[in-house]
């Protein structure tokens, strides 16, 4: 059931605003020229643990009640949700268990060992990953805190339109990333409550495209087999974040694999900023579709900057 309004992302940036970081808003002339617009770079990828979800693990975490939190808190994630509850749980001093794909990328393994959470790996499917969460809170005894769908996730996520709001003046739009749509969906209705006028898309990789679908369709696509190098939105969109999708959201866009890489490339390039390719997603979005953003004010939520530096994607396009 939704219950996640206005107040109530007011009252997660009150509970988190002395732990998270606000992040700030960065410009580049040279991509505004591209573009054909004017774009505000909402940069997440400066938020601590390196990603927006840090926000609503955060919430989740203090909201939790003294014998809630006793025996500690557990999530599946492929990493960005998983290492910002291991260092949300490591604040107040309790365990977190993470189960994570056998194939999720290293360098997100290595942020959940940093902040303290124990990693249970699974096989990289949605039923090998619940199959093990419920081992691990079985055998435990934690609070399961949800990667995205989850009314104090989406009000955390939603704290990122609140800074957004007070940064950018009358913003034409605001685009966010879509995988299981906490970002989106507290972004979209906290903005919907403090500006009509603005129009909120997601942006979606083509090879995962099932939020594109299931707001298309109006019904909530539970199962496909995502392919896409956009690592941080593979998993299926959330039944609560659907529906606030679905009636906050103006559109959703989906882009190739080679325009993200293309995305990504040109952030570093233009700002000198290495964003995760989800984190690209958006900008692509705006690239590919340039006459519907021409001469608009676009915030653009850079979601994350944890990649491998290792495996930069244009080495292989």
């Amino acid at each position: 059931m939704i219950s996640v309004d206005l107040n109530s992302v007011r009252e997660a940036h009150r509970r988190i605003e002395a732990a998270i970081r606000c992040t700030p808003v960065l410009t580049s002339r040279l991509l505004n020229d591209i573009a054909g617009s004017r774009l505000f770079f909402k940069c997440e990828n400066f938020q601590k643990t390196g990603a927006f979800k840090f926000r609503g693990a955060t919430n989740a975490v203090l909201s939790l009640s003294e014998e809630e939190q006793l025996n500690g808190v557990a999530t599946h994630s492929s990493g960005n949700h998983g290492a910002s509850l291991s260092r949300a749980a490591q604040l107040l001093g309790i365990s977190a268990h993470i189960v994570m794909p056998d194939n999720a990328p290293e360098v997100k393994q290595k942020a959940v060992r940093g902040y303290g959470g124990k990693i249970h790996f699974c096989e990289p499917s949605l039923h090998a990953r619940q199959a093990v969460l419920d081992d691990v809170v079985a055998e435990y005894g934690c609070a399961f805190i949800p990667p995205y769908d989850d009314n104090r996730i989406i009000a955390g996520q939603g704290t990122v339109a609140l800074e957004i709001f007070r940064q950018v003046s009358a913003a034409d739009v605001v685009i966010t990333p879509v995988g299981g749509g906490g970002l989106l969906a507290g972004v979209a209705l906290t903005m919907r409550a403090l500006s009509h006028s603005t129009v909120i898309y997601g942006a979606e990789p083509k090879g995962a495209d099932d939020a594109y679908r299931s707001f298309k369709s109006g019904v909530r696509v539970t199962e496909h087999r995502p392919n896409t190098i956009a690592d941080g939105l593979l998993t299926t969109l959330g039944e609560l974040n659907f529906e606030i999708i679905q009636k906050t959201v103006d559109d959703i866009l989906c882009v190739s694999e080679e325009s993200i890489v293309a995305a990504m490339r040109l952030i570093w390039i233009r700002m000198k900023l290495i964003v995760e390719p989800s984190a690209a997603v958006p900008l692509a979005a705006v690239l590919t579709n340039k006459p519907l953003f021409s001469g608009k004010q676009v915030v653009i939520v850079l979601s994350g900057g944890n990649v491998d530096l290792d495996k930069l994607p244009w080495l292989r396009y």
